[in-house]
């Protein structure tokens, strides 16, 4: 098993013993990964990059952290591959931004 499967494991035992599961649709997995992204911009608030990562470093973790979870729990309920869809959106990326040529 790799171990972003292991991870995504990892998450849903943890949900799964708190029975949160009910909580967890799509379109509510989605809203939180959202406000979680939203708290993260929040440590970067009318600070620059630099002043922000010596400030927050510890709560900017939990943050991605956060995103990160909201994220592979979407995966799941949605049955998608990460791997998969992280590859098809980068091949898809470069067919939209190819590299010029100098």
């Amino acid at each position: 098993m790799n171990e972003i499967k292991q991870i995504m494991n990892l998450i849903n035992e943890f949900r799964e013993a708190r029975d949160w599961g009910l909580y967890h649709n799509p379109k509510d997995l989605a809203i939180s990964l959202s406000i979680e992204a939203a708290e993260l911009l929040e440590d970067f608030q009318w600070k620059s990059s630099d002043e922000a990562v010596d400030q927050n470093i510890e709560n900017i973790k939990e943050e991605i952290a956060d995103v990160f979870i909201y994220g592979l729990m979407l995966c799941s309920e949605l049955d998608l591959d990460v791997e998969t869809i992280i590859k098809d959106k980068i091949e898809k990326n470069g067919l939209k931004y190819p590299i010029s040529s100098k």
